[in-house]
Parts: structure tokens; C-alpha cells; sequence
């Protein structure tokens, strides 16, 4: 039991970050229409966003401290961040220290800035486009951002710690009522699903009680319509867009010190995050969550040892023959709408 316990808990670390980006995929999906194959590199984007904040917070003055001798006998070069300078070393430490998650507030200003260049100055042209198409300019421009990054970051992972309070492990067999030590899990995964169920509440939410959100509901539904009505449907969804960015950034801001962020991971991610949106129903905001959790629990399972031995190399197709099985026998997906993907 414990054994299965962890593997849930492994599962939902995973299908967290499943859920976050096939949420935002659903959101533009849902709103515009459109297949947008360069999501993922904006969760590698809000990765980097925490490695730049973490390297601009380490910046460092230099000082002579004559009173100090390095190991030639010269007087002693004395490295200070500037946030320590300015703040004092406890205030400036801590700062650093809490790179990760103040990045979050650094993220989302650019990951939404990010939203509308690209959805204003490239995607609005593929409106009326067929999908191959907008699948084709997306993947290019996906492609060119990661070599962007790699051009300024270099090609290796970059580790970006979480914070001193939650680096270790959490016994949380204790918790609920197993001996101690049976179920060992790490703070910052605990962490990144309950990030992860806060935004995916506050999304749902946003579009469930806000007017903004009723609108953008109604839009998608039909969008003529609500055209008619003399409300300007086109700015709201890209607004959209500009959110399904922040929601993607935020999902690589706070996964860093899961996977060290490095140049790749956006591809990593984008395929199985559209595996996962065709599996819980294209444009169904619940399906794309409920297909993430689902899916990632199932490659925890295939991950584990008893399951390489008896199928090796299940845990790399198993989500794969997960869609095969559910599009041949739903092909709208498990929370899709009636007719799309159907055709």
C-alpha cells in the first residue's frame, strides 16, 4: 500500500505540470481556435524567467578587505550580492534564498507581455488557417525560441534550488497512519501540486464567477453571437491568450527545482500536453485537468520496476496507447464536446 501511495503522489507531481500546460493549450484551443504547438516552449520561458531573476539577485560587488589574506598572501577579494548590500546579509540572503518562488511575480508581466506579441504580431494570422498550418508557424517559432535560450543560457541544465525551508523530505506515511519512514516524499513536489490546484482553482474560477469570464464562456460557446451583442469577443480572447501564457510560465517557474531547467524541456513537455488535451477532450477545460492527473498517475505506475520487467519500456509509450484505446473508443475524448474531433 505504501508502495502504491507513493506512486499517486509521484503521479500527481507529474500530471501537475501536465495539467497546467494542457490547461493553457485548452484555453487558446477553446477561445481562437488555434493549435499551438509553441506552448511548451513558454513553460521552458517561465523556467528561465527563475534562473534569470536567480542570477540577477546573485550579482555581486567586489571589495578589498586588506584585513583578510587569500592563499598568495594578497589582500582578500570580498564577493557581496548587492541585495545583501543594500538590505543587510539576513534580509539579502533570504532573498536569494527565495529566488524561486519570487520569480512567480517576476513571470507574470512578461509571461503576459509574451502572450500578446505572440498572439497579436504571428498567431491572429492563422486564424482562419488550417490547423496544419498554424501547427507548422507554431512548431518554427517554438524551435526558435529554444535556440534563443540556448544561445544566452547555454546548452546544460541550470539548478535552481527551492528555498532552504522546503529542500528535504516530508514523512508523510506518518501523516496517515503507516510506520515512519514508509513513505518519504520531497517538500517542493508537495509544493509544485499545491501551486498547481491554485491556479488551476483560481482559472476555473476566473471563468465561472467573473463577467469577463461569463463572456469568454459565452464566446467560446458561440462566438457569432456574442459578436452580435456589440461585445468585442477578439480582445477578450486575447486577453486569453495573454493568460494561457502566465499559466504555462508558472508551471516552469515553480517546476525548476524538480527538473534543473535546461533549453529542451518546453518539447519535452509539448507532446504529451497535447496527448493529454486530445485524451480529455479538445476545447474541455475539465478533460485537459482531469486527463493530466489521470495520465501522469499512469506513467508513475509504468515507471515503477515491477512494470519495466515485465513490459520494458512501458513507462515511454504507455500514455500513448492510453489515447489510442480512449480516441478509438471515444474520439471526442473523455470530456469533449459533441462533433469536435469527430469529423
Amino acid at each position: 500500500m505504501d508502495a502504491i501511495i507513493l506512486q499517486i503522489l509521484n503521479g500527481l507531481d507529474k500530471g501537475s505540470a501536465y495539467a497546467l500546460i494542457a490547461l493553457g493549450l485548452t484555453l487558446i484551443f477553446g477561445t481562437l481556435g488555434v493549435v499551438n504547438f509553441a506552448h511548451g516552449a513558454l513553460f521552458m520561458i517561465g523556467a528561465f524567467c527563475a534562473v534569470t531573476l536567480q542570477r540577477v539577485l546573485s550579482l555581486s560587488t567586489v571589495t578589498i578587505d586588506p584585513e583578510k589574506l587569500d592563499f598568495l598572501g594578497n589582500p582578500a577579494k570580498i564577493q557581496t550580492p548587492y541585495v545583501e548590500a543594500w538590505f543587510g546579509p539576513e534580509v539579502g540572503a533570504s532573498i536569494i534564498n527565495w529566488s524561486v518562488p519570487l520569480a512567480i511575480l517576476f513571470a507574470i508581466p512578461i509571461m503576459i507581455a509574451i502572450g500578446f506579441i505572440m498572439e497579436r504580431g504571428l498567431i491572429k494570422h492563422f486564424y482562419k488557417r488550417p490547423h496544419a498550418d498554424q501547427i507548422l508557424v507554431t512548431f518554427g517559432l517554438a524551435i526558435v525560441l529554444q535556440e534563443v535560450i540556448k544561445y544566452f543560457f547555454g546548452a546544460n541544465p541550470i539548478p535552481t534550488p527551492a528555498p532552504d525551508l522546503f529542500r528535504g523530505s516530508y514523512d508523510f506515511g506518518v501523516l496517515i497512519g503507516f510506520d515512519p519512514n514508509a513513505i518519504i516524499y520531497p517538500y517542493w513536489r508537495l509544493v509544485y501540486f499545491g501551486f498547481s490546484a491554485l491556479i488551476i482553482g483560481a482559472v476555473f474560477a476566473f471563468l465561472q464567477f467573473t463577467t469577463f469570464g461569463m463572456v469568454v464562456r459565452a464566446g467560446m460557446a458561440d462566438r457569432e453571437t456574442v459578436g452580435l451583442l456589440g461585445i468585442d469577443i477578439d480582445k477578450r480572447f486575447t486577453v486569453m491568450f495573454g493568460i494561457a501564457a502566465a499559466v504555462a510560465g508558472l508551471a516552469g517557474v515553480m517546476y525548476g527545482p524538480i527538473n534543473s531547467p535546461n533549453y529542451h524541456m518546453g518539447m519535452d513537455f509539448l507532446v504529451l500536453s497535447f496527448v493529454v488535451v486530445v485524451v480529455g477532450g479538445m476545447g474541455s477545460l475539465p478533460g485537459a485537468v482531469l486527463a493530466g492527473f489521470l495520465l501522469g498517475i499512469l506513467e508513475s505506475f509504468a515507471s515503477t520496476t515491477w512494470a519495466s520487467n515485465m513490459l520494458p519500456g512501458i513507462n515511454q509509450i504507455v500514455i500513448y496507447l492510453v489515447a489510442i484505446v480512449v480516441l478509438l473508443t471515444r474520439p471526442r475524448g473523455l470530456m469533449g464536446r459533441k462533433g469536435v474531433m469527430e469529423e
